[in-house]
């Protein structure tokens, strides 16, 4: 069984966000310069776009030992033997955690967005949770609200999974987020509209790469 670990720099695709590369040209030269879980998050394509797009993601993940998430769709996580799904809220209310985890079988991770600290406490010890993502803690395009960073250490301290922080994360407030004891660090937008695909990614890692020495 797959499981995520700490200190990971986790990619989130979006071409909406990204400047004159393709979602494999940017996933590619992310895991070549360090990062270890990718996302694909492709909110304007179709189920047959995403199958394909999904396949070639996974080549180039398993060719690296990088964990592969499909967001949204257990359906499309099955079908191209992704690593495994991460939902939402909205995704949890159509196919309950039971549910998903029937679908998907016990050797496949299962990722859940929580947006407070409430949230995560309740939800990060469910057995069919392997991780938790939690945020958006800084402004981003891709959602319309932040939740801070007043939490960040409690939810380290207290979550039964790991945690996985996101929203707006980039190289001026990473070390307010690794500072408050986060391990795993999420981001699209820091990476996917980087001109230096390859630098940017190895700027985050050695952020993460400093605490995690610390520990």
């Amino acid at each position: 069984m797959r499981k995520i670990k700490n200190y990971n720099l986790y990619l989130v695709t979006g071409e909406e966000y990204s400047s004159n590369r393709t979602t494999l040209e940017i996933v590619t030269a992310a895991i070549n310069a360090g990062v270890t879980i990718v996302q694909m998050r492709e909110k304007k394509k179709s189920f047959e776009e995403l199958k394909k797009l999904g396949a070639a993601l996974k080549c180039v993940c398993r060719e690296n030992n990088v964990l592969f998430i499909v967001n949204d769709d257990i359906f499309l996580a099955k079908a191209i033997d992704a690593d495994g799904v991460h939902l939402g809220e909205e995704d949890i209310k159509k196919y309950p955690l039971n549910i998903a985890r029937e679908i998907l079988g016990d050797d496949k991770i299962i990722g859940v967005s929580t947006h407070s600290i409430e949230e995560a406490l309740r939800v990060s010890p469910m057995p069919e949770v392997d991780y938790i993502a939690f945020g958006p803690l800084f402004y981003t395009k891709t959602k319309n609200y932040s939740i801070g960073i007043n939490d960040v250490r409690e939810v380290s301290l207290k979550s039964a999974k790991p945690v996985v922080f996101i929203g707006g994360i980039d190289l001026d407030n990473i070390d307010l987020v690794l500072a408050r004891g986060a391990k795993n660090i999420a981001v699209i937008r820091a990476i996917t509209e980087a001109e230096d695909v390859e630098g940017k990614v190895k700027l985050l890692k050695n952020k993460i790469k400093q605490y995690e020495n610390k520990n």
